[in-house]
């Protein structure tokens, strides 16, 4: 048997069935993988996509948002509503309910899962909106417009509060820190979006945090008591890693698998991809842990070339993406390109008191993020723009006339 057929006779198992998961698999068939692919998914539904959850099937526009992917047709071996419990890696095994699964290549993708508030766990009416489950049980209560309390100002409280004051509830949103989006963007970023809550009619309450939740109210550690029929909680997700412990796969501080350039971890023959792993980004200096939906369609495609190339020796393909994300809240579109954390200085462009602003974070003259409100193209170029590294002009970027393309040094 030549090298070429033993590497494409290959076993590939994929832990987890979401984006990540999902577009491994795709993305082995498209590059010419003939050996076996396994994707394994904890729910049993037929893997979906998540950001319609917190809008078109929260509000009930449509029944789900399932991947278009025929498995069947691509030779994808699905296992649903199969749970994983362990890994063996000097064994090339896998454990689940079902017995244990052999593997060649192993990809993790098992993504993130939130936060809950302590205290809560188990309470009637406490709410996570992160699965189809969750956001078919929370459907009901935005028909039926209750009194909601939103736990936790951050991307997902923000589009959650959105969706519920467009089906009519009256909103609360309690966070414990100062303003929104604290562990997102800096202060003078995020404090023009907590006037957005207002405007769509909900309620805003910062420095606010929950004692406890009590049948019909949220109880604030000052004392006074929120009316709630239902509590949704969105306080943050953490890497859906548990099952790893004592694996001898290297986590990080935050549970996370430590994935090198090319998404491999400290295992032999196994990959982490998506909201599960942090990659080391050479662009940033520093490694990044990206819980967005883009870093689980881009880094999906690295991680399948490099399993095809490892096997027949070709020089393995480095995953350093511009970071993406969007977010549609209070009938406001905002994207964000790239990190902002070691920029050294900040230009605005238009009025953030407006519909349509953005902000760019620059590094030594050259643009490093940039955050978009309602200006598209802004985003547009500046993605391309920090890909390419180029030299920006911060007066000439400053005006918000001006095309970002037109505004380099």
């Amino acid at each position: 048997m030549s090298e070429q057929t033993r590497a494409q006779a290959r076993r590939v198992v994929v832990v987890g069935a979401g984006m990540a998961g999902v577009q491994t698999a795709v993305a082995l068939r498209e590059q010419g993988f003939t050996g076996t692919v396994t994707l394994i998914g904890a729910e049993p539904h037929q893997p979906y996509d998540r950001p319609p959850l917190s809008k078109a099937v929260l509000l009930g526009k449509a029944e789900g948002s399932a991947f278009d992917v025929d498995f069947e047709a691509l030779g994808i071996d699905l296992h649903l509503g199969r749970e994983v419990t362990g890994v063996r890696t000097r064994d090339h095994e896998l454990d689940t309910e079902a017995g244990p699964v052999p593997y060649d290549v192993l990809v993790l993708a098992t993504g993130a899962e939130p936060v809950t508030l302590p205290g809560a766990e188990g309470v009637p009416g406490v709410h996570l909106l992160r699965t189809l489950d969750d956001a078919e049980r929370l459907r009901p209560v935005l028909a039926r417009q209750h009194d909601i309390v939103v736990v936790g100002a951050g991307w997902i409280g923000a589009e959650f509060a959105t969706a519920a004051r467009e089906a009519g509830c009256a909103v609360t949103v309690v966070e414990a820190a100062d303003r929104p989006l604290v562990g997102s963007l800096p202060a003078e970023v995020a404090a023009p979006m907590a006037a957005w809550y207002a405007d769509s009619g909900a309620v805003l309450r910062t420095h606010a945090r929950v004692r406890r939740v009590e049948p019909g109210a949220v109880v604030l550690d000052d004392g006074s008591r929120v009316p709630a029929d239902a509590v949704v909680v969105g306080i943050g997700a953490r890497p859906a890693t548990r099952w790893l412990t004592g694996s001898g796969i290297e986590l990080g501080a935050h549970g996370e698998v430590v994935a090198d350039d090319h998404l491999r971890t400290s295992a032999p023959d196994v990959y982490a991809v998506g909201d599960c792993a942090s990659f080391p980004s050479g662009r940033y200096g520093e490694r990044l842990m990206v819980h967005h939906w883009d870093n689980a369609l881009q880094g999906p495609r690295t991680v399948a070339a490099n399993i095809i190339g490892e096997a027949v020796g070709e020089a393995p393909a480095v995953y350093d993406p511009v970071p993406y994300f969007w977010s549609e809240q209070f009938g406001r579109f905002v994207q964000y390109a790239g990190h902002h954390a070691s920029a050294d200085a900040t230009v605005w462009r238009g009025d953030p008191a407006g519909p349509a602003w953005s902000v760019c974070w620059l590094r030594e003259g050259r643009l490093v993020a940039l955050l978009a409100v309602g200006r598209p193209r802004d985003l547009a170029q500046g993605r391309r723009l920090i890909e390419a590294g180029t030299m920006m002009d911060p007066e000439l970027l400053a005006d918000p006339a001006r095309q970002l393309k037109a505004a380099t040094a």
